[in-house]
């Protein structure tokens, strides 16, 4: 159902209870799924993919073109999965020929102003707190949550369940279940309120907190590191997350811990 103020290109292909409020624009090449709202002056261009049950509040505009000056006109596309939540003028751009596509998971929560430019893909359940910035090629895993005006460096990884406190300013990779703060932005431990909202147990964190205490807290150098918690830790999903997280991460990962004093030296 649409408002006869709304424009719906004859070609884009919407589901029957679809409700679109006055003052959309929906371009062709648009597919939207059963369930999904979309609030006034809110603008959709070709290449979206919208999934069912979500909300895009005004003046969001999705697949607009990247804010890339290697951007050729090739076909790409944005796809938002379920239960997506999308606010106030949030803007997410189309991939390009890198990827081709800019990809937002499942039951996620992108708030108003929030960024998400070309090619990157943010998994399910994630967090994004009001204007954060995401340039192009970033890779959030699930469960993910970024504080207000976090901004993240293009080719960026971000692992699952990490935390980012508000004002962030990321330029290297942050491997999961931690979370990060400070300038430079630094481990300040493991998100350990968010696991166990999520039903990981002690033990599980535990043997998070061993890894990263290794990692990030003694003298070692990441190599060293590694070489001790794969000989001398013992086996979990967890410990091969992170493993394999550090050995697919190319811009480096962010500092390890260090006291307010080491800081102001």
């Amino acid at each position: 159902m649409h408002q006869p103020l709304a424009y719906v290109h004859p070609q884009a292909k919407i589901a029957q209870n679809v409700v679109i409020e006055p003052f959309v624009t929906i371009d062709k090449d648009v597919v939207i799924e059963e369930g999904t709202w979309i609030g006034s002056h809110v603008s959709i261009m070709s290449g979206a993919r919208i999934g069912k049950n979500c909300k895009i509040f005004p003046g969001a505009v999705i697949a607009a073109i990247p804010q890339d000056l290697k951007f050729g006109g090739e076909d790409s596309t944005v796809e938002i999965g379920d239960n997506t939540i999308i606010r106030e003028f949030v803007t997410i751009n189309r991939g390009t020929q890198y990827s081709q596509k800019t990809v937002i998971g499942k039951n996620c929560l992108l708030m108003a102003y929030v960024h998400v430019a070309h090619d990157c893909v943010i998994g399910d359940h994630c967090i994004l707190a009001n204007n954060a910035t995401l340039a192009g090629h970033i890779e959030i895993g699930d469960f993910a949550i970024l504080g207000g005006m976090t901004a993240i460096h293009q080719f960026v990884k971000v692992g699952s369940h990490a935390f980012f406190a508000g004002g962030s300013l990321v330029n290297k990779d942050v491997p999961p279940y931690v979370k990060a703060a400070r300038f430079p932005l630094s481990y300040v431990g493991v998100n350990s309120i968010g696991l166990r909202r999520r039903g990981f147990q002690n033990e599980q964190i535990n043997r998070i907190l061993d890894i990263y205490r290794i990692l990030f807290v003694k003298s070692y150098n990441t190599t060293q590191a590694l070489d001790i918690i794969e000989g001398e830790l013992p086996a979990s999903a967890e410990k091969d997350e992170i493993i394999q997280f550090i050995s697919k991460s190319t811009r480096g990962l962010m500092r390890g811990f260090k006291s307010r004093n080491d800081n102001n030296r």
